[in-house]
């Protein structure tokens, strides 16, 4: 789907793709983007964000 709700939330770690969809930008999300991070994946409507 890739809404972009994650790029709102944490542009850090997230944007749009050339094909607009979202992804991730960054390889580990560091520890002072966490929170952020995990908000963001609360935030997919689809729960395309998984954290492994």
């Amino acid at each position: 789907m890739g809404c972009g709700a994650c790029t709102a939330v944490c542009p850090e770690v997230f944007d749009l793709n050339d094909d607009g969809l979202a992804e991730n930008i960054i390889g580990e999300v560091p520890a002072e983007l966490e929170d952020s991070a995990k908000e963001a994946m609360e935030s997919c409507p689809v729960a395309a964000i998984v954290n492994e």
